[in-house]
């Protein structure tokens, strides 16, 4: 049986196959792999050192929106994405989010190969100190006219163009997804 207690090696290969962008994403993929290395639970939420984390940054090329949800707990807006439960892989946890946070029945993947590695610190909570996510992100898509639901960790929902996205978090990890999903418009590397 295929579980995430043994995905760290299949990970392992394709973060070394990612090709990584600017300045800090090489670095934050190089980190990704050595937690991968050397962590014993790297994928459960209850490690007080970190643990993998699986994104959606699910873009619509017909009208180069992205869905971006404003989220609960950190009061930002951010791609979906979350804590890994029993997924069978990453990928299969950063579907699992996707729908789960939006109710959207029509998302399916653009490309199965990682889109962005990020590591950012979430805020202590609870028992819970800070703690870094190492955020898988993989590049998904959906029917913009389906109806969203909101789950209990989302404030709002909202498809919104790449520019509106940069105003919304002008933080760099969002940037840089947004400037690969300019690339991979400009070059017609996605379709619908």
């Amino acid at each position: 049986m295929i579980t995430l207690a043994n995905q760290a090696p299949k990970l392992i290969g394709e973060l070394e196959a990612h090709c990584a962008m600017g300045p800090d994403e090489p670095v934050m993929t190089a980190r990704t792999i050595s937690f991968l290395r050397t962590r014993e639970l790297p994928f459960s939420a209850a490690n007080p050192e970190g643990h993998i984390t699986a994104s959606a940054w699910i873009l619509h090329p017909g009208s180069g929106r992205v869905l971006l949800t404003h989220h609960a707990k950190l009061d930002a807006w951010f791609q979906l994405g979350g804590h890994l439960d029993d997924d069978a892989s990453v990928f299969e946890g950063a579907l699992r989010e996707a729908r789960e946070e939006s109710g959207l029945g029509s998302i399916r993947p653009l490309s199965a190969a990682i889109f962005d590695v990020d590591v950012h610190m979430i805020p202590a909570r609870g028992a819970m100190p800070a703690h870094p996510h190492h955020d898988i992100r993989y590049l998904l898509t959906a029917d913009p006219d389906e109806p969203l639901v909101l789950s209990a960790e989302t404030k709002s929902l909202e498809w919104v163009t790449l520019e509106e996205a940069a105003r919304l978090n002008p933080s760099e990890s969002i940037g840089r997804m947004i400037r690969k999903s300019y690339s991979l418009l400009a070059s017609s590397n996605v379709s619908e």
